[in-house]
């Protein structure tokens, strides 16, 4: 100690004032990270808010897990900032189509078997931060899936409840009228309206309206929405019946831009048909649904052109698309991006539209108070392929890449460490 005072003395410093001076130092700084008033604070990245009409350079302020402030310049301290500069910040996204009903029941296709995928590994790294399973479960077998997968999860998920009893399950399940019940499905979907955000109908193959009919009836009587996948049948069912007539404004028809030849296309001989026009000025949500085999170039490229744009864009995430075209949501954005939709139209389609049809509306924005969700995403500019589920092949000189993923405004992805200090 005597050491310590001579050396300061010689310095012209009394060694008790230098110690003064550090403790009140690192007071100061930890009064200031105490009274910092934000947690997280992201600069100058163009932020992309359908909701709010926002499309501007601005800053997002994050506290307590919900946005905080949306403005030009946020001076108040904050407790982490990221320099989100030529970077687009919008919305955490959300796929109101994919299957996560994962397990190792065998046979089973996409209900509680090796098809569907957990969600965590395919949702952040693409700006995810909501998911939609479409079907996969029935009212039997829900609750598996709850426990399963919803219950431990990162990532937010939800359910589209299939009319199947058994979910879906493949093959012959799938093809069971008589466990198509609406009045038992529509009654366990409102048990659990905390999860099942809507009814789902998939892989009919038959000349018969009854599934439809009953999906439908299903959706009515527990308020929420009828996503269909139009299975087919020889001869075709009429499209437009099905559109305008069984389902209801609000409804959704998925894989809008596929074609199979057992269900008419809404596009023929490079004409959108007009039925399909008609049902989406009357409230049918045109979603994309991108898939294995339900995204082909002959039908997105002319309707895009002809102004039948998708309301929602989703993957149909499964092992049989992952891998193949699709990819993921980064990717079924890029394509659209490429066909000649703006950035504010696809992070439209990605956020705030799909929010409002599965009514949950505290998602998909960036109004002060709602959850932060929040997703970073860059347009890298060059020479880029991307293909169909036809196998047709389309050039293209961009594509989006997610740099970074927040939920509750937590960082779940972080591409290239912007949120970590050197």
């Amino acid at each position: 100690m005597v050491l310590f005072n001579q050396y300061f003395l010689y310095l012209g410093i009394p060694y008790n004032i230098f110690i003064m001076n550090k403790i009140f130092l690192l007071l100061l700084l930890f009064t200031c990270s105490l009274s910092a008033q934000y947690d997280l604070v992201i600069k100058g990245g163009h932020v992309i808010d359908p909701k709010n009409n926002i499309d501007a350079i601005l800053d997002v302020a994050i506290k307590d897990g919900t946005i905080a402030e949306v403005s030009k310049s946020i001076t108040s301290a904050a407790k982490k900032t990221i320099d989100a500069t030529d970077l687009y910040v919008s919305p955490g996204l959300i796929d109101i189509h994919g299957h996560h009903f994962f397990g190792t029941k065998p046979d089973a296709y996409l209900s509680n078997s090796y098809t569907a995928l957990p969600p965590d590994g395919f949702t952040f790294r693409s700006g995810v931060t909501t998911v939609v399973d479409a079907g996969g479960s029935g009212w039997r077998n829900f609750l598996d899936f709850k426990t399963q997968t919803i219950l431990h999860s990162k990532t937010r998920v939800f359910a589209f409840l299939n009319i199947v009893g058994n979910g879906m399950a493949g093959g012959p399940w799938e093809q069971s009228v008589d466990d198509m019940d609406a009045r038992l499905t529509s009654m366990f979907a409102k048990a659990n309206k905390d999860y099942i955000v809507g009814i789902k109908l998939a892989h009919f193959m038959g000349h018969d309206w009854t599934p439809a009919q009953r999906a439908a009836e299903a959706g009515r009587l527990a308020d929420i929405p009828v996503m269909v996948d139009f299975g087919g049948s020889d001869p075709p069912l009429s499209m437009d019946h099905l559109l305008n007539t069984v389902l209801r404004p609000g409804d959704i028809l998925t894989h809008c831009y596929g074609h199979l030849a057992t269900r008419e296309p809404v596009v023929k001989n490079d004409k959108v048909e007009p039925f399909a026009f008609t049902a989406q000025k009357r409230g049918i949500i045109f979603d994309v649904g991108h898939g294995g085999g339900s995204f082909t170039y002959e039908q997105a490229i002319p309707a895009i052109q002809q102004g039948l744009k998708p309301n929602t864009i989703s993957t149909d995430l499964h092992t049989g698309s992952m891998n193949a075209g699709m990819k993921d949501m980064t990717m079924v954005m890029s394509k659209l991006l490429n066909l000649g939709l703006s950035m504010n139209e696809i992070i439209a389609a990605s956020t705030w539209k799909p929010a409002q049809v599965i009514k949950r509306t505290n998602l998909g924005n960036l109004s002060v108070g709602s959850v932060a969700d929040v997703t970073l995403l860059r347009i890298e500019k060059g020479n880029f392929g991307f293909y169909d589920t036809s196998a047709k092949r389309m050039p293209g000189d961009k594509r989006i890449v997610c740099e970074l993923t927040l939920l509750d405004g937590n960082v779940v992805w972080d591409l290239n460490a912007m949120s970590f200090k050197e």
